[in-house]
């Protein structure tokens, strides 16, 4: 996600709550407080019903490529994220200074780009292994600002998994896999840039000025779709239930959820999102993964796994 959060979602869709720090586990609304374990449980349950609508939402939206493409999908979806989140952020436009604006329009860009690439990568390689690669983008941040010997180490076993996901073979699809690295650096420079929008712009603004100003420069694109190639219903359905499951759902239960989880703990479950988008993917999809590709998987999740069980030692 993306499908689709400035708080890092390992996810195909990744959408933009409130900015933060880049480390997996950061995610809007801070510390949680000290709540009931029933209350704690409900944030667990909300959590993995989080991760697999957003898998869900993504293998959904593939769906409706033979008809809208990747590009007219991730165009709906835009919309989508952009409704959701200036009704929640309310940005005060006109208020936005130069030195505010530049960094939202960057973050735009690169929302769209991460998105983009994404959604075009899970339509050549699949589900599974497009949001592994995709996830190498923050677990890159978060073990680049370290100095421990241990995330040293983490980093060599998620460059193993990555050698093992894109090693040579004849059915290797290298532009598909290129793309899905390119939304792991766009996913990096979004966090990045969450960085700078939080610290400029109060609250959700930034991130709800950015999604807003990503969906008009998919506007074209949707146009162009509708005069050239009207859709059929069932895609728009198929592109719009994206949007929700990957946008609007993960969104407002990331919300819920660590104000009852702790950050750490909401980190580590999120490292699973690519266990979840492989299964989502191999249900929903029928997309199977070999013996190998399931091992660069588990690689690349213990990697983030370990530094976050380590963090606090």
């Amino acid at each position: 996600m993306p499908a689709d959060t400035a708080h890092s979602r390992a996810s195909a869709h990744r959408t933009p709550p409130v900015p933060s720090d880049p480390t997996p586990g950061d995610q809007p609304g801070g510390q949680p407080d000290v709540q009931p374990d029933g209350r704690r449980l409900a944030g667990v349950v909300t959590m993995v019903g989080s991760g697999l609508s957003n898998q869900t939402g993504a293998a959904i939206g593939s769906l409706a490529f033979p008809v809208l493409g990747p590009l007219g999908v991730v165009a709906v979806r835009q919309y989508v994220a952009a409704i959701v989140l200036v009704a929640v952020g309310r940005p005060r436009l006109r208020a936005f200074t130069r030195r505010q604006w530049w960094p939202v329009l960057l973050l735009a860009l690169v929302f769209g780009t991460m998105n983009l690439s994404l959604y075009t990568a899970i339509d050549r390689i699949g589900l599974g292994l497009a949001v592994t690669l995709e996830f190498l983008g923050p677990l890159s941040i978060a073990l680049a600002a370290s100095r421990r010997r241990v995330d040293a180490c983490c980093a060599v076993i998620a460059a193993a998994g990555v050698i093992t996901l894109m090693r040579p073979r004849p059915s290797a699809d290298f532009l598909g896999m290129g793309l899905a690295l390119l939304a792991a650096a766009c996913w990096a420079s979004y966090i990045l840039l969450n960085r700078t929008v939080g610290r400029r712009i109060p609250g959700a603004q930034g991130s709800a000025a950015a999604a807003g100003v990503s969906a008009l420069m998919f506007l074209p694109v949707g146009i162009v779709l509708v005069l050239r190639h009207p859709p059929t219903a069932e895609a728009v359905a198929y592109a719009v239930a994206a949007g929700v499951l990957s946008s609007a759902v993960p969104y407002l239960a990331d919300l819920f959820t660590l104000r009852h989880v702790p950050a750490p703990a909401f980190g580590l479950f999120m490292s699973v999102n690519p266990v979840l988008a492989g299964l989502v993917g191999w249900v929903v999809l029928g997309q199977s993964l070999g013996g190998p590709e399931w091992a660069g998987i588990g690689a690349i999740v213990a990697a983030n796994a370990v530094s976050i069980l380590t963090s606090r030692e």
